[in-house]
Protein backbone atom coordinates (compact mmCIF):
# COMPACT_ATOMS: atom_id res chain seq x y z
CA UNK A 1 0.00 0.00 0.00
CA UNK A 2 2.84 2.61 0.89
CA UNK A 3 4.41 1.43 -2.91
CA UNK A 4 4.47 5.20 -4.98
CA UNK A 5 3.59 7.32 -1.30
CA UNK A 6 5.95 10.54 -1.32
CA UNK A 7 8.44 10.49 0.78
CA UNK A 8 9.24 6.51 0.84
CA UNK A 9 12.39 5.76 -0.41
CA UNK A 10 13.05 2.53 -2.61
CA UNK A 11 15.53 0.93 -0.62
CA UNK A 12 13.04 1.53 2.82
CA UNK A 13 10.32 0.12 0.85
CA UNK A 14 12.12 -2.94 -0.25
CA UNK A 15 13.65 -3.33 3.57
CA UNK A 16 10.17 -3.75 4.94
CA UNK A 17 9.24 -6.70 2.48
CA UNK A 18 11.09 -8.33 5.12
CA UNK A 19 9.35 -8.94 8.19
CA UNK A 20 11.25 -8.57 11.23
CA UNK A 21 9.55 -7.46 13.91
CA UNK A 22 5.77 -8.17 15.28
CA UNK A 23 3.68 -6.52 17.65
CA UNK A 24 1.45 -8.09 19.52
CA UNK A 25 -0.99 -5.66 20.89
CA UNK A 26 -3.99 -3.69 19.62
CA UNK A 27 -6.91 -6.07 18.70
CA UNK A 28 -7.80 -7.75 22.40
CA UNK A 29 -5.44 -9.20 25.21
CA UNK A 30 -2.33 -11.01 23.39
CA UNK A 31 -1.62 -13.11 26.91
CA UNK A 32 -4.89 -14.88 26.76
CA UNK A 33 -4.12 -16.28 23.69
CA UNK A 34 -3.59 -20.19 25.01
CA UNK A 35 -0.42 -20.71 22.81
CA UNK A 36 0.98 -17.28 22.90
CA UNK A 37 4.31 -18.60 24.10
CA UNK A 38 4.76 -21.33 21.52
CA UNK A 39 3.43 -18.32 19.16
CA UNK A 40 6.44 -16.38 20.41
CA UNK A 41 8.81 -19.39 19.82
CA UNK A 42 7.86 -19.38 16.56
CA UNK A 43 8.45 -15.78 15.68
CA UNK A 44 12.15 -15.59 17.33
CA UNK A 45 12.73 -19.17 15.12
CA UNK A 46 12.53 -16.97 12.30
CA UNK A 47 14.49 -14.38 14.13
CA UNK A 48 11.52 -12.06 14.05
CA UNK A 49 11.70 -9.75 17.45
CA UNK A 50 8.37 -9.83 19.92
CA UNK A 51 6.68 -6.49 21.45
CA UNK A 52 4.00 -7.84 23.40
CA UNK A 53 1.41 -5.37 24.95
CA UNK A 54 -0.67 -6.46 27.67
CA UNK A 55 -3.38 -4.45 29.76
CA UNK A 56 -2.05 -5.74 33.25
CA UNK A 57 -5.42 -7.83 34.08
CA UNK A 58 -4.52 -11.29 33.36
CA UNK A 59 -1.54 -12.39 36.39
CA UNK A 60 -1.66 -15.95 36.03
CA UNK A 61 -0.68 -15.86 31.90
CA UNK A 62 1.59 -12.97 32.64
CA UNK A 63 3.45 -15.07 35.08
CA UNK A 64 3.54 -17.86 32.46
CA UNK A 65 4.43 -15.25 29.72
CA UNK A 66 8.30 -16.94 28.62
CA UNK A 67 10.81 -14.59 27.27
CA UNK A 68 9.73 -12.16 24.46
CA UNK A 69 11.75 -9.39 23.01
CA UNK A 70 10.17 -6.23 25.49
CA UNK A 71 7.78 -6.79 27.18
CA UNK A 72 5.17 -3.38 27.90
CA UNK A 73 2.47 -3.07 29.78
CA UNK A 74 -0.27 0.13 29.65
CA UNK A 75 -0.75 1.75 32.93
CA UNK A 76 -3.47 3.70 31.58
CA UNK A 77 -4.15 5.85 35.30
CA UNK A 78 -2.88 5.94 38.51
CA UNK A 79 -5.57 5.09 40.84
CA UNK A 80 -8.30 3.01 40.87
CA UNK A 81 -11.25 5.57 39.99
CA UNK A 82 -9.47 6.75 37.06
CA UNK A 83 -8.36 3.51 35.90
CA UNK A 84 -11.57 2.67 35.84
CA UNK A 85 -13.09 5.46 33.80
CA UNK A 86 -10.43 5.48 30.90
CA UNK A 87 -10.05 1.50 30.31
CA UNK A 88 -14.14 0.39 31.50
CA UNK A 89 -12.64 -2.73 32.50
CA UNK A 90 -14.84 -6.00 32.58
CA UNK A 91 -13.71 -7.69 35.67
CA UNK A 92 -14.89 -6.50 39.10
CA UNK A 93 -11.83 -7.36 40.79
CA UNK A 94 -9.62 -5.17 38.37
CA UNK A 95 -7.73 -3.18 40.62
CA UNK A 96 -6.52 -6.39 42.62
CA UNK A 97 -5.43 -8.32 39.19
CA UNK A 98 -3.61 -4.66 38.62
CA UNK A 99 -1.68 -4.88 41.08
CA UNK A 100 -0.58 -7.81 41.15
CA UNK A 101 0.61 -8.01 37.56
CA UNK A 102 3.13 -5.34 38.78
CA UNK A 103 4.29 -7.45 41.36
CA UNK A 104 4.96 -10.21 38.97
CA UNK A 105 6.67 -7.63 36.46
CA UNK A 106 8.58 -6.30 39.49
CA UNK A 107 9.97 -10.28 39.52
CA UNK A 108 10.78 -10.30 35.65
CA UNK A 109 12.55 -6.92 35.62
CA UNK A 110 16.01 -8.97 35.44
CA UNK A 111 14.85 -11.47 32.61
CA UNK A 112 12.54 -9.11 30.63
CA UNK A 113 12.78 -5.08 29.35
CA UNK A 114 9.86 -4.31 31.02
CA UNK A 115 8.35 -0.88 30.12
CA UNK A 116 5.05 0.68 31.44
CA UNK A 117 3.38 2.68 28.62
CA UNK A 118 1.83 5.52 29.86
CA UNK A 119 -0.59 7.00 27.47
CA UNK A 120 -1.46 10.83 28.79
CA UNK A 121 -5.47 11.56 28.33
CA UNK A 122 -5.88 15.21 29.24
CA UNK A 123 -9.11 15.60 31.36
CA UNK A 124 -8.50 12.11 32.69
CA UNK A 125 -5.03 11.09 33.95
CA UNK A 126 -2.68 13.83 34.16
CA UNK A 127 -3.89 16.67 36.10
CA UNK A 128 -2.62 15.38 39.88
CA UNK A 129 -1.59 11.74 39.07
CA UNK A 130 2.48 12.20 38.91
CA UNK A 131 2.40 11.29 42.54
CA UNK A 132 0.46 7.86 41.83
CA UNK A 133 2.23 6.94 38.99
CA UNK A 134 5.60 7.22 40.66
CA UNK A 135 4.16 4.88 43.40
CA UNK A 136 3.29 2.14 40.45
CA UNK A 137 6.69 2.33 39.02
CA UNK A 138 8.20 2.41 42.71
CA UNK A 139 6.12 -1.23 42.69
CA UNK A 140 6.91 -2.57 39.22
CA UNK A 141 10.41 -1.08 38.97
CA UNK A 142 10.04 -1.23 34.54
CA UNK A 143 13.32 -1.13 32.85
CA UNK A 144 11.99 1.63 30.88
CA UNK A 145 8.56 4.04 31.42
CA UNK A 146 7.22 5.08 27.93
CA UNK A 147 4.69 8.68 28.05
CA UNK A 148 2.88 9.33 25.17
CA UNK A 149 0.23 11.79 24.42
CA UNK A 150 -3.34 9.61 23.27
CA UNK A 151 -3.79 9.92 19.48
CA UNK A 152 -7.33 10.68 18.93
CA UNK A 153 -8.62 8.13 15.82
CA UNK A 154 -12.36 9.67 15.41
CA UNK A 155 -13.95 6.58 16.13
CA UNK A 156 -17.49 6.08 17.67
CA UNK A 157 -15.31 3.89 20.89
CA UNK A 158 -13.42 7.02 21.31
CA UNK A 159 -16.70 9.02 21.70
CA UNK A 160 -18.48 6.50 23.58
CA UNK A 161 -15.19 6.87 25.83
CA UNK A 162 -16.36 10.77 26.29
CA UNK A 163 -12.96 11.50 24.43
CA UNK A 164 -12.42 14.27 21.63
CA UNK A 165 -9.19 16.12 20.13
CA UNK A 166 -9.28 18.64 23.23
CA UNK A 167 -8.09 15.31 24.95
CA UNK A 168 -4.87 15.04 23.19
CA UNK A 169 -1.85 16.98 25.05
CA UNK A 170 0.41 19.17 23.21
CA UNK A 171 3.86 18.17 23.23
CA UNK A 172 4.66 20.42 25.85
CA UNK A 173 2.43 19.19 27.87
CA UNK A 174 4.08 15.27 27.72
CA UNK A 175 7.41 17.29 28.89
CA UNK A 176 6.22 18.76 31.24
CA UNK A 177 4.18 16.02 32.79
CA UNK A 178 7.60 13.77 32.28
CA UNK A 179 9.72 16.65 33.96
CA UNK A 180 7.39 16.18 37.07
CA UNK A 181 7.36 12.21 36.90
CA UNK A 182 11.21 12.13 36.64
CA UNK A 183 11.21 14.90 39.96
CA UNK A 184 8.99 12.58 42.18
CA UNK A 185 10.78 9.46 40.93
CA UNK A 186 14.59 10.97 42.31
CA UNK A 187 12.68 12.47 45.43
CA UNK A 188 11.53 8.60 46.51
CA UNK A 189 15.23 7.74 45.60
CA UNK A 190 16.65 9.73 47.41
CA UNK A 191 13.89 9.61 50.18
CA UNK A 192 13.99 5.27 50.13
CA UNK A 193 17.91 5.34 49.49
CA UNK A 194 16.67 2.88 47.15
CA UNK A 195 18.90 2.96 43.78
CA UNK A 196 16.41 0.89 41.95
CA UNK A 197 14.47 3.73 42.19
CA UNK A 198 17.03 5.57 40.24
CA UNK A 199 15.68 6.97 36.44
CA UNK A 200 16.46 9.49 34.26
CA UNK A 201 15.12 11.15 30.88
CA UNK A 202 16.76 8.86 28.29
CA UNK A 203 14.77 10.08 24.58
CA UNK A 204 12.42 11.20 23.12
CA UNK A 205 10.88 11.45 19.87
CA UNK A 206 9.34 14.44 19.87
CA UNK A 207 7.27 14.26 16.90
CA UNK A 208 5.50 11.66 17.92
CA UNK A 209 4.51 13.23 20.94
CA UNK A 210 6.07 10.89 23.24
CA UNK A 211 9.50 10.56 25.65
CA UNK A 212 11.26 7.79 27.51
CA UNK A 213 12.51 7.45 30.97
CA UNK A 214 14.89 4.37 31.78
CA UNK A 215 16.38 3.01 34.99
CA UNK A 216 19.75 4.11 35.18
CA UNK A 217 20.73 0.29 34.80
CA UNK A 218 20.85 1.44 31.56
CA UNK A 219 23.45 4.05 31.47
CA UNK A 220 26.53 3.16 31.04
CA UNK A 221 29.97 5.69 30.76
CA UNK A 222 27.62 8.18 31.43
CA UNK A 223 26.11 6.98 27.90
CA UNK A 224 22.62 5.63 27.65
CA UNK A 225 22.10 2.73 26.10
CA UNK A 226 18.26 1.99 25.71
CA UNK A 227 18.56 0.66 21.79
CA UNK A 228 17.82 -2.75 21.20
CA UNK A 229 20.46 -4.94 19.66
CA UNK A 230 18.77 -7.66 17.96
CA UNK A 231 21.62 -9.77 16.86
CA UNK A 232 22.67 -10.29 20.19
CA UNK A 233 19.65 -10.75 21.11
CA UNK A 234 18.83 -13.66 18.79
CA UNK A 235 22.57 -14.61 19.76
CA UNK A 236 21.99 -15.00 23.57
CA UNK A 237 18.29 -16.24 23.52
CA UNK A 238 19.96 -19.60 20.90
CA UNK A 239 22.62 -19.77 23.68
CA UNK A 240 20.36 -20.21 26.28
CA UNK A 241 18.14 -23.03 24.82
CA UNK A 242 21.68 -24.59 23.45
CA UNK A 243 23.47 -24.32 27.16
CA UNK A 244 20.75 -22.97 29.68
CA UNK A 245 23.01 -19.59 29.90
CA UNK A 246 20.43 -16.85 31.24
CA UNK A 247 20.53 -13.59 30.57
CA UNK A 248 19.53 -10.23 31.56
CA UNK A 249 18.15 -6.94 29.16
CA UNK A 250 21.46 -4.73 29.74
CA UNK A 251 22.73 -7.86 27.44
CA UNK A 252 21.43 -6.98 24.97
CA UNK A 253 21.20 -3.18 24.57
CA UNK A 254 22.80 -0.83 22.27
CA UNK A 255 24.08 2.32 22.88
CA UNK A 256 21.05 5.49 21.95
CA UNK A 257 22.39 7.74 18.95
CA UNK A 258 23.10 11.10 19.54
CA UNK A 259 20.45 12.38 17.86
CA UNK A 260 17.66 10.54 19.55
CA UNK A 261 18.57 11.60 23.49
CA UNK A 262 16.89 13.94 25.86
CA UNK A 263 16.84 17.45 24.08
CA UNK A 264 17.39 16.39 20.63
CA UNK A 265 14.51 15.72 19.52
CA UNK A 266 14.73 12.40 17.92
CA UNK A 267 14.31 12.74 14.50
CA UNK A 268 16.77 10.24 12.46
CA UNK A 269 19.12 13.06 10.30
CA UNK A 270 19.08 10.10 7.38
CA UNK A 271 15.12 10.85 6.85
CA UNK A 272 13.61 13.79 5.43
CA UNK A 273 9.90 14.88 6.35
CA UNK A 274 7.85 15.18 2.66
CA UNK A 275 4.12 16.70 2.39
CA UNK A 276 1.92 15.22 0.86
CA UNK A 277 3.02 16.11 -2.58
CA UNK A 278 6.52 14.80 -1.55
CA UNK A 279 8.14 18.37 -1.12
CA UNK A 280 10.50 18.23 1.59
CA UNK A 281 9.39 20.23 4.92
CA UNK A 282 11.90 22.78 6.21
CA UNK A 283 12.90 20.66 9.42
CA UNK A 284 12.96 24.50 11.33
Amino acid sequence: MMKGVPGVRAERFQEAMRIRHCALSLVGEPIFYPHINEFVGLLHREQISSFLVCNAQHPQQLQDLQRVTQLYVSIDASNKESLRRIDRPLHRDFWERFQSCLEILRTKRFEQRTVFRLTLVKGFNVEDEVAGYAKLIEQGLPCFVEIKGVTYCGTSSAAGAGLTMANVPFYEEVVQFTKALNAALAAKAKEAGNGDLEYGIAAEHAHSCCILLASKRFRTNDRWHTRIDYGKFFELLEKEKMEGVGFRPEDYCAETPEWALWGNGGFDPRDVRVDRKGRPIDAA
